[in-house]
């Protein structure tokens, strides 16, 4: 596929930003019964929902299943530097061939969806999750892992029938879309629970787990509670990763490495394997200890408290709401040793600014506030307010300078730099940095 059609194709694909975010599950059914129906050759689905921490479980699913000898499909959002990392077939992203042709063939039915729907036009997240369902049944995958977008209930992906459900954690974001409070945001996130299919959930807050918990009533879903199941305790942490025990009612996995940084991880690891030993009793599967050490030993997840450099030591992490503030906040506690850090930040317009800055606790020497590459791009003189507010000693700067001014601060006054508020962000610092491991299609 010539360069020029394939940059043709994603510019039309990107265009569909422009349309938004519409909830409802009308727009995907009609496209995909256009198509076929291809979600409905795909038996073995894992779907996962979730505040924060759904893409780690859905690579750490995605990588176990791989070395027990699954051919996989993963699904995830966003993307850091190419649309392509969405989209994987055992670890790979999708070429840009076979992109470019899908978008091709989709973009002709969404067309005439939108002929027939008064001009209701299919937005960029359903069009490429269609995209994703034709990849994945076109490549005979024996199991899906399914990440949701932003909610559940409405979520494109929830066409999907899933093996297992599970919902990561669930805190107050995009209230815009799912609810002013934690009940609310519970009743969208739950909206993945189907009738008879197990449920494995992280922990939550007591008045979203009284929402599932009634949800799985209605549906007849047995619920299970990862933190009971599971019991996952840290060895060792270095900039390397972590050693960490893992142990369930019905298995001993012993000592296992895993490349990814944070305590928050451990309850990731914990979801993680009692969806897996709930998938692996619904489908009469033993699965051997050791598929899940080299499983977990050979996640990579880009972008998430991932260390880029130890000269000076630098972290790009893509946490956007406030609870995932307070994750990287501990994890900074636990790397950074006590020493400053230099801040690069740059947040979306609809993000709670005030709660994320409010919730970085570690002592910041300087912050550099940037605009994002993005539409939604909150201004950064209007984030700098936020940052002046803290006490932090703020600038307004372009990404590729920032950087450069906080490496040379990081340098001088041994500090650690953090670049953080948004997936923009980190993909941009990536390519600044010209990290390898996105454009390899690593898993």
């Amino acid at each position: 596929m010539p360069q020029h059609n394939l940059t043709d194709h994603l510019q039309r694909l990107y265009r569909l930003h422009a349309f938004g975010i519409k909830f409802g599950l009308e727009a995907e059914v009609a496209l995909l019964e256009q198509l076929g129906n291809p979600e409905r050759g795909l038996k073995k689905i894992i779907h996962v929902a979730g505040s924060n921490g759904k893409g780690s479980v859905c690579v750490m699913l995605d990588a176990i299943l791989r070395e027990a000898g699954y051919k996989t499909g993963l699904y995830t959002s966003p993307h850091l530097v190419r649309v392509n990392e969405r989209i994987k077939v055992n670890g790979i992203c999708i070429s840009d061939k076979e992109l470019s042709a899908l978008i091709e063939l989709i973009d002709k039915y969404a067309a005439d969806y939108a002929r027939r729907a008064g001009k209701r036009q299919i937005t960029f997240f359903e069009f490429l999750t269609a995209l994703a369902f034709v990849y994945f049944c076109r490549q005979k995958v024996d199991v899906l892992v399914l990440e949701t977008g932003m909610g559940g209930k409405l979520d494109a992906t929830n066409v999907a029938t899933p093996q297992v459900s599970i919902i990561t954690s669930i805190s107050m974001e995009h209230i815009k879309y799912l609810g002013p409070d934690l009940a609310s945001i519970a009743s969208e996130k739950g909206g993945i629970i189907k009738p008879g299919v197990p449920i494995v959930v992280g922990c939550l807050p007591d008045e979203a787990l009284a929402v599932i918990e009634k949800l799985a009533r209605e549906k007849k879903s047995r619920l299970i509670q990862a933190g009971q199941a599971v019991s996952v305790q840290r060895q060792k942490q270095t900039f390397e990763g972590q050693k960490i025990i893992i142990e369930s009612a019905s298995n001993s996995y012993g000592t296992i490495r895993l490349p990814l940084l944070g305590s928050h991880q451990l309850a990731n690891a914990a979801i993680t394997v009692a969806a897996l030993e709930e998938w692996c009793r619904g489908n009469d599967i033993d699965l051997s200890p050791s598929a899940v050490k080299r499983g977990f030993s050979s996640v990579s997840w880009p972008g998430r408290v991932h260390v880029i450099c130890r000269n000076p030591l630098t972290i790009i992490d893509g946490s956007h709401n406030p609870e995932a503030a307070c994750v990287l906040n501990e994890s900074l506690k636990e790397l950074a040793g006590g020493r400053p850090v230099c801040l690069i930040l740059g947040l979306c317009a609809e993000k709670d600014v005030a709660a994320f800055v409010r919730n970085i606790t570690v002592p910041v020497s300087h912050c550099w506030a940037v605009a994002l590459a993005n539409e939604r791009s909150l201004p950064p003189e209007e984030l700098a307010r936020h940052v002046q507010n803290k006490g932090w000693p703020c600038s307004i700067a372009q990404v590729p300078e920032a950087l450069k001014e906080a490496e040379r601060a990081a340098l001088e006054d041994n500090a650690v730099l953090c670049a953080t508020g948004s997936f923009f962000l980190a993909g941009e610092i990536l390519e600044l940095k010209k990290e390898p491991s996105i454009s390899a299609g690593s898993g």
